[in-house]
């Protein structure tokens, strides 16, 4: 029997590389659960890396899992947004800090759904854990040739769709965050317009569980207003907490009622002028049902 302590040396990055391929936070704890079976009934000594072994074993998990769950975001009712990651030490794999900022953004990853199965899992391996071709192919079962092509394409498409990257400076993220979020409960048009870029995009997901907008809304004055509404029809102090907190590794906010029953997290993509560019809004229920509201 494989030994626990070698599987638990690598769990942090065996769910970094679930949850970039899956988007889902079930899916990725799903993928670790199977992957410690299969290690657990291997014989010692049978895997001579286990790193790369425990890694094209989760892989191929995954990749077997976005085919069924490709098709059932066909028929998702409005945007499908990745199921987010708040507060949550998985995604901060210090192996992997180089390349958090653009592995883990909801941004990004909302991106990656664009791609076929084999492109996305080649581009996460590769790109982002610079796992060789040679491995990749092993899981998608195609040649090193063939993977290489693979990343190239689904590289090429993320340039192409232009996914927003993240500001630098963590700070200046977080200082644009919260002024967003002082003119939200301050009911300041002016402020909110200030902080918001000319071009900025607003996604909301609720999957027909929740009201939200079914298609994005663009520039800064339709999205200032959009917001605004909200905030007067649903945003009361007395019962509503809104918290600045981790989003997939980047500040962002989570609102939760007093008896945490509900809750929605928005994370934010901050350009290098320290507006905000887009903001990713998570209201499906079932992608909240994750998240330790207590704990928050």
């Amino acid at each position: 029997m494989a030994e626990l302590s070698t599987f638990e040396e690598y769990r942090t990055r065996l769910w970094g590389v679930a949850y970039r391929i899956t988007g889902s936070v079930a899916d990725a704890d799903d993928a670790v659960q199977e992957t410690w079976l299969r290690w657990q009934a291997l014989p010692d000594g049978e895997a001579r890396n286990p790193r790369a072994y425990l890694t094209t074993v989760i892989s191929r998990i995954c990749y077997d899992q976005l085919g069924s769950a490709r098709s059932r975001r066909e028929t998702y009712v409005g945007p499908w947004l990745p199921e987010p990651v708040v507060g949550d030490d998985r995604v901060l794999d210090p192996q992997d800090r180089v390349t958090l900022d653009e592995s883990v953004g909801i941004a990004l990853l909302t991106v990656l759904e664009r791609l076929t199965p084999a492109e996305r899992t080649a581009f996460v391996l590769h790109d982002v854990f610079a796992v060789p071709f040679g491995e990749i192919a092993e899981v998608v079962g195609r040649s090193p040739d063939s993977v290489r092509q693979l990343a190239s394409r689904a590289r090429k498409h993320v340039r192409a769709t232009g996914a927003p990257r993240r500001s630098v400076d963590r700070g200046q993220h977080r200082q644009a965050v919260e002024a967003f979020l002082a003119a939200v409960t301050g009911g300041d048009f002016d402020g909110l317009m200030a902080v918001l870029d000319p071009d900025v995009v607003w996604r909301s997901d609720g999957g027909g569980k929740v009201t939200a907008a079914r298609i994005p809304v663009t520039g800064h004055e339709k999205v200032a207003r959009f917001v605004h509404r909200l905030t007067e029809r649903g945003y009361d102090p007395e019962r509503m907490a809104v918290l600045v907190r981790d989003v997939n590794g980047a500040p962002g906010l989570v609102f939760v009622d007093t008896v945490g029953e509900q809750a929605a997290v928005l994370s934010f993509t901050v350009g290098e002028d320290g507006r905000i560019t887009g903001i990713d809004a998570i209201l499906n229920p079932e992608k909240l049902r994750h998240l330790d509201l207590g704990a928050l």
